[in-house]
């Protein structure tokens, strides 16, 4: 660990209880109880409202590159006339809100005045209706919730998309760039309040959350306002320091999913703070704009998937004006949604401790979009990526012994009640005790000293058995390869299911690889865990660079961003039998 001195912040505390049956089965759990939270996310818009109510809330750059903003007053007023809008329509769980279209203060007020109404809504991935070439998991959405209502910022834009998958009578509202008989959203905004709103409680669905599982196919989760209250509540007890100054944020996640949706967006609304939106995303050719933006504005909590990070570290490193503006407020740096290569941690480091003299943290946790998100999470100074952390107050975490590992589940009130008319799924979520069953394996950093936390050990579904009986675990696997072959790697497939050994595919990263022999470079990456290696379980032998990506439309990519390891292997299984064929064939690379 660095002396450097660490950039101070207040932080909750992180002991926890273990109590340990006779089958190995641990329980643990926070001996901090979870604070008091409000019935309804709104009540803490009403909080601000009234007491900063000129206080920026959400802000996105309009056409002229200027910051078109929203006050927490503005938004309150505004999304009480869309509620009326909405309970003057007849909508309901059963006819909820769609929304096809990404971040923006018409998508977040429609939301607000959903959540006053009592009207759930199911933000969908902009990859559904721009990108997929067949619309399926859209239509397959659409087929579930059957909307009433469904929302895009542009009629033109989505057109395709709507006349696809929009039900039969549904209403549908846009922005701008009306097509046909559309509803302008400037309509729903200017009706006038009658000051009487539905009874909205605990027990209320706020909206339907869309994951993919194993199969690619998107699962409805159920988030109630309890689910979201309670877990803000736990993420201020976790993170005091939010508590502390309202915090701000530039951040460009996409609000279909957990991380930006339910974490950033709500601990912008539960604490009073302000959410800059990001047009940019961590892509070549669009990460610019965000560099553009934290080059404005100095952000005090900085959430990102790890692949932001990536792309922001040679910005950092190169441009002074972002390097002082970046670090000038900045309190912590916080990765969900994939593994953070230890080289990238380093360097943040390093480029924090350069420009300030401080280091600021950076910590991850764990959860899913079944616990609204937030569950596991780091409270203290960590020496590396994937030191996850304990419990939050109010969750118990149970492990238990399966395949040599310590698979983890959860019960608390952020946890949902299960998958909108999806029964079976919900039933094989959960254990004969109510607990989620989340689908990852951790290990106890030290069992004797639990309150250092636990390390993600991986997904127990994406681990396998070779012919030999031999255990290969991918999750810790992979993290080994992606971090010695960085930064010339996205990600990697693992397979070797019922084989003698391990082999790997391996999606590079080409913008990295620009005149690098890729060959000879993995070839050395093999050689060097191969002389690591303890064994057949950890011994890649065989790789194949692959040369066409991951493909949205045949479910390899999640609506996460991540790769779908089974569907991968499934789709290029004549690319893993050439791994297995003797002799190799010419674009196999061996040990």
């Amino acid at each position: 660990m660095t002396a450097t001195r660490v950039r101070p912040l207040r932080m909750g505390p992180d002991e926890v209880r273990v109590r340990k049956t006779p089958e190995g089965i641990r329980y643990v759990s926070a001996t901090d109880k979870l604070g008091e939270y409000p019935v309804r996310l709104t009540d803490r818009l009403e909080y601000w409202a009234d007491r900063a109510p000129e206080r920026t809330l959400l802000a996105k750059r309009d056409g002229s590159g200027e910051w078109r903003r929203l006050s927490f007053a503005e938004a309150r007023g505004v999304a009480r006339n869309i509620a009326q809008a909405l309970v003057n329509r007849g909508l309901s769980p059963e006819r909820p809100i769609a929304i096809l279209s990404g971040n923006d203060l018409e998508h977040a007020l429609l939301c607000l005045g959903a959540m006053y109404s009592g009207v759930p809504f199911a933000p969908i991935s902009t990859g559904y209706s721009l990108v997929s070439s067949d619309f399926a998991k859209l239509r397959y959405i659409m087929d579930l919730v059957r909307p009433g209502l469904v929302f895009a910022s542009n009629g033109a834009k989505f057109q395709r998309a709507i006349d696809v998958a929009a039900p039969e009578g549904a209403e549908i509202v846009v922005t701008g760039d009306r097509v046909g008989g559309e509803t302008r959203f400037s309509e729903l905004a200017a009706t006038t309040s009658s000051g009487k709103l539905p009874h909205v409680d605990g027990d209320t669905i706020v909206k339907f959350l869309f994951t993919s599982g194993s199969t690619g196919m998107p699962k409805g989760v159920i988030n109630t306002q309890r689910m979201w209250c309670s877990n803000q509540e736990q993420i201020a007890a976790c993170l005091a320091f939010l508590t502390d100054e309202p915090p701000v944020m530039v951040d460009w996640t996409p609000w279909n999913h957990t991380f930006g949706g339910n974490h950033d967006v709500g601990l912008t609304i539960y604490n009073g703070g302000t959410l800059y939106i990001d047009d940019g995303r961590p892509v070549a050719g669009l990460f610019e704009e965000s560099v553009r933006n934290l080059r404005e504005i100095g952000t005090t909590f900085f959430p990102n998937v790890p692949r932001g990070y990536e792309c922001l570290v040679p910005y950092l490193r190169s441009d002074k004006k972002l390097r002082e503006t970046f670090f000038s407020r900045l309190k912590l740096m916080f990765y969900a949604g994939a593994s953070l290569s230890q080289p990238v941690w380093d360097e943040l480091d390093a480029l924090s401790i350069e420009t300030t003299g401080e280091r600021v943290l950076m910590l991850t946790g764990l959860g899913a979009t079944e616990t609204a998100p937030f569950a596991i999470a780091s409270r203290r100074e960590v020496e590396r990526s994937g030191m996850v952390g304990v419990p939050a107050p109010g969750l118990d975490l149970k492990l238990v012994p399966n395949g040599g590992k310590l698979e983890a589940r959860v019960r608390g009130p952020n946890v949902t009640p299960g998958y909108w008319h999806q029964d079976e799924l919900t039933r094989e979520a959960f254990d004969e005790e109510g607990f989620y069953k989340l689908g990852d394996a951790l290990r106890f950093v030290d069992e004797d000293k639990p309150e250092l936390g636990f390390i993600f050990d991986g997904r127990l579904a994406e681990d396998f058995k070779l012919s030999s009986g031999t255990f290969v675990s991918v999750g810790p696997l992979r993290a080994r390869f992606i971090h010695r072959a960085a930064p010339f790697v996205k990600d990697i497939v693992v397979a070797g299911h019922d084989k003698e050994d391990v082999s790997v595919l391996i999606i590079p990263d080409l913008e990295a690889c620009c005149g690098i022999d890729l060959t000879n470079k993995f070839r050395e990456v093999l050689e060097d865990l191969g002389r690591e290696s303890t064994g057949s379980s950890n011994r890649i032998m065989r790789a194949i660079i692959l040369t066409e990506p991951p493909s949205a439309d045949a479910h390899e990519i999640t609506d996460k961003g991540s790769i779908n390891q089974k569907a991968v292997l499934k789709n290029r299984a004549a690319l893993v039998d050439d791994l297995y064929t003797y002799p190799p064939p010419p674009h196999v690379i061996t040990l």
